[in-house]
């Protein structure tokens, strides 16, 4: 799978693993949720026997390099289910979740994946894990793939039947053999050679968060990219990659107008070549002239996981936990944003902040919309930042909670999405680099307000630490200091939005 990605991904995998990070927390955790439902998975199987190959969660070699022999007494034995077993054969190895006897030496080939959905990279495990199978002896009549039901809703005891869905994908799979076996002999190829295999990004299958975690890789090897290399171009893949280096183009600032360009790349290039902010200043004058006072700069953090933690919600729901409130009540004084603050760093009279944190292990949205309610004003403007995911929530919560539907629904009527004027090109800088993240627009205009300097930086984090602390009772001892870490960061959501709107203001 990593040669997949990247053909020096495998080669570094083998010869110089010290050059790929390791998980970070973001990531551990989602290893942990595909943890967490396979638990729920396996138990469709009573009387498998599982192998497997760690002691807890932590790798045992010496389990990994027992496992073929076991499978193989299991295989001998007849035994119907056979869960995390390993077969080794020609040079190749594989572990499988799960191997279902249908007949003499013939099974039917389970992938546990804790997506909601069959995605092409399954079809190409599952291609690999079936050559190896054959190789060893075995015939493969049906493979499936187990993943995650996200129409299932809790209640009580979770139902391991309902929130997995069985999805069968033999044709495909069949179909990528031949492809499979070509990429299996590109691969050996690859370990072949004594030298690490070209590391451009244009060799990657994609782009996205695929050439993110691929540029993390380039640096520990090549060391610190400049600020505005061409792989920091937006959207980018690796056509578009490929031709920026067939041609010498190393940097932003160089790149051609007649490169093939998004409309959205064209415009990060042009910011870059003229050096100055371009801004639409009667796109955004009239977008500001939209909005009625008092406004109300609002952001939610949310908790979500493969496993509902409550009954009514679904796999992956997102459930809000918290929420921060800037109130404006009539248009700002003019001068610098230090003006709005009293002396403890609290917004001052013409600012109104208002919040909510749920600390407790039950459903924090019955709490959460009473403190809404009563915070919120009956008019004016309700200013997000990325406004469908506030809004989406706010669907969710009105249909479980009929109650507050009105409520909502108005919420929802009067809100704007303060990142338009970003994320349609009316204000551009070269520093969002084509982007209209709040973590890249605030710190370029307002460079004294920064997320960095928090102990909790993003809404992922956020979203990790609270559902650590609060749900599964980590950190008992930090928790006052870990709930003040999030009512900082969600303050500073809304705060960014308040600061960059007086910005939009004073220019236009």
């Amino acid at each position: 799978m990593m040669f997949l990605k990247h053909p020096a991904w495998l080669w570094l995998k083998k010869y110089d693993k010290d050059k790929l990070p390791l998980p970070d927390e973001g990531l551990q955790a989602l290893f942990d949720e595909g943890t967490l439902f396979e638990q729920y998975a396996e138990t469709l199987f009573p009387g498998a026997v599982k192998l497997g190959y760690k002691n807890g969660n932590e790798f045992s070699g010496t389990k990994y390099y027992a496992l073929p022999e076991l499978t193989k007494k299991e295989i001998e034995k007849g035994t119907e289910v056979i869960l995390q077993g390993r077969f080794e054969a020609d040079g190749l190895t594989s572990i499988f979740d799960i191997l279902e006897r249908v007949g003499h030496m013939t099974y039917d080939l389970y992938e546990i994946k804790s997506s909601t959905s069959v995605k092409p990279e399954h079809i190409f495990d599952l291609a690999f894990q079936t050559i190896v199978l054959e190789k060893a002896g075995l015939a493969v009549r049906n493979v499936y793939v187990l993943h995650v039901n996200n129409k299932y809703t809790r209640s009580g005891d979770i139902d391991p039947e309902s929130i997995s869905m069985k999805s069968e994908v033999t044709d495909e799979v069949r179909q990528s053999l031949d492809e499979t076996r070509e990429n299996i002999s590109k691969a050996f190829e690859v370990l072949k050679k004594k030298e690490m295999p070209d590391i451009s990004p244009r060799h990657l299958k994609q782009g996205g968060e695929t050439l993110n975690e691929w540029l993390e890789i380039i640096q520990a090897i090549k060391g610190d990219l400049p600020r505005y290399s061409i792989y920091k171009l937006c959207s980018s893949n690796p056509e578009t990659i490929a031709w920026l280096e067939d041609n010498g183009v190393e940097l932003l600032d160089d790149i051609p107008l007649d490169c093939p360009l998004s409309e959205k790349q064209l415009r990060q290039v042009e910011a870059m070549k003229s050096g100055v902010q371009h801004i639409d200043a009667e796109e955004i004058r009239n977008f500001l002239n939209s909005l009625e006072y008092p406004l109300h700069f609002f952001d939610y953090e949310t908790m979500a996981g493969v496993i509902p933690a409550f009954d009514g919600y679904r796999p992956y729901q997102q459930v809000p936990f918290q929420y921060s409130l800037h109130i404006l009540d009539k248009p700002h004084r003019h001068g610098s944003l230090e003006n709005t603050r009293d002396k403890s760093g609290q917004a001052g009279d013409n600012l109104i902040h208002k919040e909510y944190l749920h600390t407790e292990n039950n459903d924090p949205v019955p709490s959460l919309l009473e403190h809404m309610q009563n915070d919120f004003s009956g008019s004016g403007t309700v200013i997000s930042w990325y406004m469908s995911f506030e809004k989406s929530r706010n669907t969710e919560m009105g249909k479980m909670h009929p109650k507050y539907e009105k409520f909502l629904s108005g919420l929802n009527e009067r809100m704007v999405d303060l990142m338009t004027p970003f994320a349609k090109g009316w204000f551009v800088d070269k520093d969002f680099f084509g982007k209209s993240s709040i973590k890249l627009v605030l710190p370029t205009l307002l460079p004294e307000f920064s997320y960095k300097e928090l102990n909790i930086s993003n809404g992922g984090q956020a979203q990790r630490v609270w559902m650590q602390t609060v749900l599964k009772g980590m950190n008992p001892d930090k928790k006052q200091q870990i709930m003040d870490d999030l009512k900082k960061y969600c303050g500073l959501d809304t705060y960014a939005m308040y600061a960059i709107f007086k910005y939009l203001t004073e220019k236009v």
